[in-house]
């Protein structure tokens, strides 16, 4: 199954644990990225470049800037893929 087939939040989720070397189960949609152990500003964008680089998007500064949870990250990317 590639990650374009699974749920966007599935894979976003994936992503962010990956970055973050955290297992997916242990993340929630409403988890505070910044309360995260080991979250820093550096593997916050290395996420978003590997997001906006799995669905083909960019993501403007403005919509990423204070996101904090994987819900939100969601939503922002939902948004930029129409």
């Amino acid at each position: 199954m590639t990650r374009l087939s699974k749920p966007l939040a599935t894979t976003v989720t994936e992503i962010v644990a990956a970055e973050l070397g955290r297992p997916p189960e242990t993340l929630r949609g409403d988890t505070d990225l910044r309360a995260v152990e080991g979250a820093d500003s550096i593997k916050v964008l290395r996420m978003i470049a590997k997001i906006e680089q799995t669905y083909g998007v960019e993501l403007e500064d403005d919509d990423i800037f204070g996101l904090t949870t994987i819900d939100e990250v969601v939503a922002v990317v939902s948004k930029a893929m129409g």
